[in-house]
């Protein structure tokens, strides 16, 4: 097996996220659908900044946002997401370089701007996204890099990035890279309406790839047709060596063959911002796997570092999730390699 350099390597969008507070009838408004992430053009994208409110700008994207949350736990990543030769890109790669996150994607020149997800959170702490893709969907499997996906324990595949043919292809490329090095593969649904248009590929792509799933309970229960819960966890048992599925207030469920580990929400003082809640679960539940941590630990990670990102604005964290860990009497395995 190729030397491990990472816990884990993201393959997704790369986003600049601008989030600002608005309330339910600006949403109205300007035609947003609240909770979910609707897809616009480089010109909606324009007006709908100039609209908002006052602003937080970050580099984002939910893949590259996991792997910021990876770094904050102490563990090594490594991120692939395309953007353009523009002031944008600059901010993109930047910032995650400088959180400690190995990043190379060579960038696109001449075409599309990078991507910006504007995202309008109401005061029940939903938040509603409009996004321009951009230079991100310019991505194939031209801009993989073999030799660090051999590297890394799991390769974490973000279902917002799968709306391209070209983009399909890189996520199989990418699985099959990492299983020929004997590595673990996952995915995360990322939204109802990307399960609503990809259902049939996710689906393929779960039954053949796919070692580690991350769902939401609606994303799971639109996965498999069905407005049963347990139906839907019964048929992800048979298709995915691990789920982990989130439940908001619920906490999370984790399924791995006939065993089951329920994991309670972690409780948080007041509820500023949902965006990022599912993107730092991840975070934490992937490093725990790459460490060789029990699923009751992994999930016990995925709610810390949950709870941590809801309580402030922005979907990245603000207190170190390693020193996190520790207050909660669990201490980040050493790596495995």
């Amino acid at each position: 097996m190729t030397e491990t350099r990472y816990d884990v390597l993201g393959v997704g969008n790369a986003i600049v996220d601008v989030i600002a507070r608005c309330s339910d009838d600006f949403l109205v408004e300007h035609g947003i659908e609240k909770g979910g992430m609707t897809l616009i053009d480089e010109g909606q994208a324009t007006s709908l900044y100039a609209a908002m409110g006052e602003g937080t700008e970050i580099s984002g994207g939910s893949g590259a946002n996991t792997l910021a949350g990876i770094a904050s736990f102490g563990g090594r990543g490594a991120y692939i997401g395309k953007v353009a030769e523009d002031a944008l890109g600059d901010t993109f790669d930047r910032e995650i370089r400088t959180i400690g996150v190995d990043y190379q994607t060579s960038r696109l020149v001449g075409g599309a701007a990078t991507a910006r997800c504007l995202v309008n959170v109401t005061e029940d702490a939903q938040r509603s996204m409009c996004t321009f893709l951009g230079a991100s969907t310019f991505f194939s499997d031209e801009d993989l890099d073999k030799s660090r996906i051999e590297a890394a324990h799991i390769t974490y595949l973000e279902g917002y990035l799968f709306d391209r043919e070209e983009a399909k292809r890189a996520f199989v490329r990418a699985a099959e890279i990492a299983k020929a090095a004997n590595r673990k593969v996952s995915l995360t649904l990322s939204d109802g309406f990307c399960v609503d248009r990809h259902r049939a590929s996710f689906r393929q792509l779960v039954d053949n790839h796919i070692d580690i799933l991350f769902a939401n309970e609606d994303e799971l229960k639109s996965l498999y047709e069905t407005d049963d819960f347990d139906t839907a966890l019964s048929r992800v048992r048979e298709e995915a060596a691990v789920a982990a599925v989130t439940r908001s207030e619920k906490g999370a469920v984790i399924v791995s063959g006939e065993t089951t580990v329920k994991v309670p929400a972690e409780p948080v003082a007041q509820l500023v911002d949902t965006t990022g809640a599912g993107d730092q679960f991840a975070a934490g539940f992937l490093l725990g796997m790459a460490r060789g941590a029990d699923l009751e630990t992994c999930g016990r990670l995925g709610v810390i570092a949950a709870a941590e990102i809801i309580s402030h604005m922005g979907a990245r964290p603000e207190v170190e999730l390693k020193t996190l860990a520790a207050r909660h009497g669990i201490e980040i395995p050493a790596p495995l390699d």
